[in-house]
């Protein structure tokens, strides 16, 4: 079946090699897997999630129990006050950007401290041009890079004890970036830095990608609120669309009147029967999140083993699911992305290229061949198309079906 698939013997042997490598850190991440499924059943029997659940409401959706049970079960396995879960986010970026305008008011300062954030939000934030920007509406925006890898605790307490920053942002993931993600120690203490000089800043994370790789969220380690997407971990490869915004009550409201309307806020918003996707991704996500840990930690060794920088290392602490392969050339970047969808269930018969696309300043490829599109836990590769020619592996519904598609990625790139 390996030759029918296109996979030569040399490379099943050098996978082989790699998935005995690696079996020691597969073993850290079932441990954290059934972590995380039992604080989801736990919070599934909590609240008495029942089939009455799945129904659907239309137009304005009053009293959908269904999306408001979802909304406690997420408030539970995050550790908040309460959440906004819904559909009507389009994206994670959407997410942000509704948690943004929320949050800050004209003459407030937004301040980054691990450096700028991922491309989408340029024109959000104002670091592109926008007539529709934070920047527009006379939000102030300041950053603070990180320095070899960690914050700039000096200069972040320095600035926050000076009061006038509303909000705090820290992206967890990457982005397109190569540090690496921000793990929970860091942003624990980075959170008790601020709070020793700073009660009232609002300490937002973005915390797409990073759902479930660990047993606590940024909300267990003190930050207000955290933002995600539902077609990366939390939707389980099963949610079709939607995000969601969880923290401090008040914090929700105000995300929630952003969203709907001041004096409405989470009372509307119908669910249009996706009520028992969202329940039963959120079901999957452990699981599906442990096979994405899995194909990016049998990637990088796999790469690893072949030459190639990767980053993080296979046996590195992670903090999202996002593997990078750095491979300081352009055409064999595009051969491992084109691999990828070549490995993957959906549009297998596609050839992606590089091209432009909104939200991003460099030409982007994207290999995704999903069952929902642009769904970032399905496997999936994109890298912008500039040095040092950086592929950006996420996803694998399953760990087999992600080794496959890095295998005929690896395939691809060998000839």
């Amino acid at each position: 079946m390996y030759k029918q698939f296109g996979i030569s013997d040399e490379v099943i042997k050098m996978a082989k090699i790699a998935e005995e490598q690696v079996q020691d850190v597969f073993n850290k991440i079932d441990e954290i897997c059934e972590y995380n499924s039992l604080k989801v059943l736990n919070a599934f029997q909590k609240y008495h999630v029942s089939d009455i659940h799945f129904n659907s409401t239309t137009g304005y959706g009053y009293s959908d129990i269904g999306r408001d049970t979802i909304e406690q079960v997420y408030s539970e396995i995050l550790h908040t006050e309460d959440s906004l879960v819904r559909s009507q986010f389009i994206s994670g970026t959407h997410a942000l950007t509704v948690a943004l305008f929320a949050f800050l008011r004209p003459g407030d300062t937004l301040l980054s401290i691990c450096g700028k954030p991922y491309d989408t939000l340029d024109e959000v934030i104002g670091i592109v041009d926008n007539p529709s920007s934070l920047k527009a509406h006379q939000v102030k925006y300041e950053q603070i890079d990180l320095i070899n890898e960690d914050f700039d605790y000096g200069k972040i307490r320095e600035r926050v004890s000076q009061k006038n920053v509303k909000l705090i942002e820290i992206q967890r993931s990457r982005g397109y970036s190569l540090r690496d993600s921000i793990a929970l120690d860091k942003m624990e203490k980075v959170i008790k830095t601020i709070r020793e000089v700073n009660q009232e800043v609002i300490i937002m994370v973005d915390n797409c990608y990073g759902e479930m790789v660990d047993t606590i969220e940024p909300t267990d380690v003190g930050a207000d609120v955290i933002v995600g997407s539902l077609i990366k971990n939390l939707g389980g490869g099963i949610a079709p669309n939607g995000a969601y915004i969880a923290g401090k009550k008040e914090l929700v409201k105000l995300a929630a009147e952003r969203l709907t309307s001041p004096g409405i806020g989470k009372e509307e918003g119908p669910t249009l029967g996706i009520n028992k996707q969202f329940l039963q991704g959120l079901f999957f996500a452990p699981s599906v999140v442990a096979s994405s840990l899995k194909t990016a930690v049998f990637a990088s060794k796999l790469l690893e083993n072949l030459g190639y920088e990767t980053k993080p290392k296979y046996d590195q602490k992670r903090s999202d699911i996002v593997q990078t392969i750095i491979f300081h050339d352009r055409d064999k970047l595009i051969k491992f992305c084109q691999g990828i969808q070549m490995g993957s269930p959906i549009d297998s018969n596609s050839i992606p290229e590089p091209s432009d696309m909104p939200g991003y300043t460099d030409q982007v490829i994207m290999a995704a061949g999903a069952f929902t599109q642009g769904s970032s836990i399905e496997l999936s590769c994109d890298a912008p198309l500039r040095e040092p020619y950086v592929a950006f592996l996420q996803g694998g519904l399953t760990y087999e079906y992600g080794k496959l598609g890095v295998l005929k990625a690896v395939e691809l790139i060998m000839k």
